[in-house]
């Protein structure tokens, strides 16, 4: 826990920018009926019966300092689609970084070992010596703020009967186009002082 919080310690360096990193999924659902408009004084109404159309990813990346986010919808979630997402971290968002420190939790697919399964081993290895991994403890998600990214994706776009893929991706784009034009960052308070005293009971007693 710490360690992400030392991390978040630092300060704006765009030479070694901090990205938060998360993924999640939506069921996707279409109507079986035409829904009833919105009327004065109600909502749209949906009727109770819908159509399961399968199930998309989503990866978020998320530099809080910098206000910029991205979003890919993605079919799959395995270790070959989150290693191109880290390709265009490091090719197409942050070519020019020296390194990227990468706050994310330590799911089985996020690690370089996914890298290798999916570019030759030099490709492979010149994007792992430019991120700097650091993984939230088990238990510990609400230190990523890019799960705080999400539940704003969710509460403002994706919460409600999405049908297909394509729709998905226009309107995820739409909100984060938004965003980033408001340069919508994070300004996290929690510190390593802060956790020591808040949290003690998670820290191990000595007799002194």
């Amino acid at each position: 826990m710490e360690d992400v919080l030392e991390v978040y310690q630092r300060s704006y360096d765009p030479k070694r920018p901090v990205v938060c990193m998360d993924e999640t999924s939506k069921q996707l659902v279409g109507e079986t009926r035409v829904p009833m408009p919105a009327a004065p004084g109600q909502t749209i109404r949906h009727d109770y019966e819908y159509e399961r159309n399968g199930v998309e990813n989503l990866f978020i990346a998320f530099e809080p300092l910098a206000g910029w986010r991205h979003v890919e919808v993605t079919e799959h979630r395995t270790r070959v689609d989150w290693a191109e997402f880290m390709r265009f971290l490091l090719d197409k968002q942050y070519p020019h970084a020296e390194r990227v420190t990468l706050v994310m939790d330590n799911l089985n697919t996020h690690s370089g070992g996914s890298l290798y399964e999916a570019f030759p081993p030099e490709q492979a290895r010149s994007y792992c010596n430019r991120l700097e991994i650091h993984y939230t403890p088990k238990h510990g998600s609400w230190l990523n703020m890019a799960e705080s990214e999400f539940s704003v994706l969710k509460r403002q776009c994706t919460d409600r009967r999405i049908p297909d893929k394509e729709t998905i991706e226009r309107e995820v784009a739409a909100w984060v186009k938004n965003r980033n034009a408001a340069r919508i960052g994070a300004n996290w308070q929690f510190t390593t002082h802060d956790a020591r005293t808040k949290l003690a009971r998670l820290y191990p007693s000595f007799e002194v």
